[in-house]
């Protein structure tokens, strides 16, 4: 079977002294992919859904792995058309990601030990941050924080792991002429994500009940979970 198991070679991406230019064009290279595979399309079409008009009038959102905050960025936009105050709080490690987007509110840390208290958002979220984790360990602790600190609702997602994925998105990523080093984290990515089943297996080892783990649009892999309120 193709891509059986899970790559865990590092993105060139994640090195943690990469020049700001190149960290910036890197970003806007990403963000540019972002937008072509609709990355906040989930997000808008469920958190109304689930919250009703009335509650979304006013949402705190927690972001994690937020790079330089361009999800949050889209999210409060697209709310604030429709008379809303979505606040999002973006969290990462990358310092000189969060300097490109000085407007947003960013907080430095780790998903694997959030710096907030029980119940601080109504909505944490996080998308394509697990596959940046090695072991299976970080995993579980990256979604046992996510709920911890969530009021009301965890939806995470990551790239599901399938050779459809990798060839379509390897002929977008020619198509573009993106730099070697962009194509190759792209593929690897790929390589680096998830299936269906294994996401269940860490969604339960890290006590999250009643959660919801499935496939959306042949691409992602989704978790949705709710607290009582």
């Amino acid at each position: 079977m193709f891509f059986k198991h899970r790559v865990l070679q590092a993105e060139y991406f994640d090195l943690p002294d990469r020049p700001v230019a190149e960290l910036a064009e890197g970003y806007r290279m990403l963000n540019h992919m972002n937008r072509l595979f609709l990355l906040a399309g989930p997000f808008k079409r469920c958190l109304p859904t689930w919250f009703g008009q009335e509650r979304c009038r006013s949402l705190s959102i927690l972001d994690l792995g937020a790079g330089d905050g361009s999800l949050g960025d889209d999210l409060s936009v697209w709310a604030a058309r429709r008379g809303w105050h979505w606040q999002v709080t973006n969290l990462d490690l990358n310092m000189q990601a969060m300097r490109l987007n000085p407007p947003a509110r960013f907080v430095a840390g780790s998903v694997l030990a959030l710096p907030f208290r029980d119940n601080s958002f109504d909505v944490v979220i996080g998308s394509q941050m697990a596959h940046h984790l090695m072991a299976d360990e970080e995993v579980c602790q990256h979604f046992k924080e996510a709920w911890r600190v969530t009021k009301n609702v965890l939806y995470m997602n990551d790239l599901h792991r399938n050779v459809v994925l990798y060839a379509v998105l390897w002929m977008l990523l020619c198509l573009h002429r993106y730099p070697d080093h962009f194509r190759s984290d792209g593929l690897l990515s790929v390589r680096r994500g998830w299936r269906v089943r294994e996401w269940r297996s860490l969604v339960a080892r890290a006590g999250i009940p009643n959660a919801r783990v499935s496939l959306y649009a042949g691409a992602r892999v989704m978790l949705e979970a709710h607290k009582r309120s």
